[in-house]
């Protein structure tokens, strides 16, 4: 009987969610074709077939929110609403949080950067990808070393705030509000960030924080309340959900004292004109503050669909399967002496689906030019929206080159990029044998065909 459990627990861990294009079959450069495989899912996963399902069978309804009265209108906005609920309880959020639908992770943390009270300072570690990195440039901003355990980003962030003026026994602080922004799981390496720790040194210095989990909510279980966290951050597309949603969920106060993302309907409660000639506006005070415009609702409800599908297949099969597909990469290629995979915090930290690493003798263009056009493998290759992080693990040092240069480099730094490969809960067990299976081919074999760079891509030369 206990083999039999066994036996059943191994088989659920191992089989991946349906998703869309796993049927999809791609031509190689040297003849036939292949089921592509796509791993690249740190840049957009695909998407779950429940939520394809869920949105075709919403679409013959699909009608205007929060402001028609005819039956579709209605049943949208009820539908809209419940997707704003559905988001809650799957980031753990406190009853006074709201829950903004915004386009994006990008989108979200630069609605937050808008809302940031006069004075506020920000603390960043230059870690970050540029969509939490970049944000706050017009707040007053102090940039992070990167560090190189755990503990360290800790005892950084400790030192960075204690730099700040003691505050008074009221809880305020005589230089103003600040704000922490860190990352849940790095886009580069996969690491996983001490989050927790960062927010309880946040919290006892009179921070905030706010959390990028654009990388994480897709494969772990993120709550804001477990966390502690102010805020977070997350993009439907990484999360099994096309059709361009994001989300911004956390406290209410500094959203709603700030000035609307964007102004127009939606946003405003009443508008009138004053004798002056000009207008007086009334601003929601809820989540629609930061809504305006006609709500994607088919992004919001996607999203709302993956998130309850990641619930029902549970978080601790979907880790734990993941965990044999990222041991099955790093076996692979820790047999391709060739090979360095890139880290932060070392090889033995916990991470995600995410691995980037170098090729000795390679630019990493040409190799993941060669990984898609002679074994149809899609992955990313260059800096991943993360510049100081990437220059920092490769140490600014060259690489020797292959055929192509490196996309949009900088002179001297053509060989400062790498290559990604990214999986999760859709990725069968064949992709990650045929990119372990072809990595140690190319370096042993060599390239079968020829490429020259095109518009700063590497592809092959015709």
């Amino acid at each position: 009987m206990s083999v039999s459990i066994a036996a059943a627990a191994d088989r659920s861990v191992r089989a991946p969610l349906p998703v869309l294009g796993r049927d999809v079959t791609v031509p190689l450069v040297t003849g036939g074709t292949v089921p592509y495989a796509a791993l690249d899912y740190a840049a957009s996963a695909p998407a779950l077939q429940r939520v394809w399902d869920d949105v075709a069978a919403y679409a013959p309804y699909y009608g205007s929110v929060h402001r028609g009265a005819g039956y579709l209108s209605q049943l949208s906005t009820d539908l809209f609403e419940n997707a704003r609920r559905t988001v809650a309880e799957f980031l753990g959020c406190r009853a006074e949080d709201q829950v903004v639908f915004t386009r994006s992770t990008t989108d979200s943390l630069n609605l937050l950067a808008r809302a940031l009270p006069a004075g506020c300072r920000v603390f960043v570690f230059e870690t970050e990808h540029h969509a939490s990195l970049l944000p706050w440039r017009d707040a007053r901003v102090t940039y992070l070393d990167a560090p190189r355990t755990p503990e360290q980003a800790v005892a950084t962030l400790e030192r960075a705030l204690a730099d700040r003026e003691p505050g008074r026994p009221d809880g305020e602080h005589p230089e103003g509000p600040a704000l922490v922004c860190v990352t849940g799981a790095s886009n580069v390496t996969g690491e996983l960030w001490p989050v927790r720790e960062l927010a309880a040194v946040a919290h006892a210095h009179g921070a905030r924080i706010v959390l990028d989990a654009a990388q994480l909510a897709p494969h772990h279980p993120v709550s804001v309340t477990d966390l502690d966290v102010d805020w977070v951050a997350f993009s439907g597309h990484k999360l099994y959900a096309p059709f361009g949603a994001g989300v911004l969920a956390g406290r209410a106060d500094w959203l709603r004292e700030a000035e609307p993302y964007l102004a127009g309907g939606g946003a405003s409660r009443r508008v009138g004109r004053r004798a002056d000639g000009g207008v007086d506006v009334e601003w929601h005070q809820d989540a629609a503050r930061h809504e305006a415009g006609s709500p994607n609702v088919i992004g919001a409800y996607a999203v709302a669909s993956a998130c309850k599908a990641l619930t029902e297949a549970g978080f601790d099969a979907l880790v734990a399967r993941e965990r044999y597909l990222i041991g099955r990469v790093r076996a692979g290629l820790a047999e391709v002496p060739e090979v360095r995979v890139l880290s932060l915090f070392g090889d033995d930290a916990p991470r995600v689906g995410v691995i980037s690493f170098v090729v000795e003798g390679w630019n990493s263009s040409h190799f993941a030019a060669a990984l898609s056009a002679e074994y149809g493998i899609g992955v990313r290759d260059g800096l991943f929206c993360a510049h100081p992080l990437v220059r920092t693990l490769l140490g600014g040092d060259p690489q020797a080159q292959g055929e192509c240069g490196a996309p949009e480099a900088a002179p001297g730094e053509r060989s400062l990029n790498a290559v990604r490969v990214s999986f999760g809960a859709g990725t069968p067990d064949e992709h990650v044998e045929r990119f372990v299976t072809a990595v140690r081919e190319l370096v042993r074999d060599g390239a079968k065909w020829r490429y020259r760079t095109e518009d700063g891509r590497c592809v092959p030369a015709v």
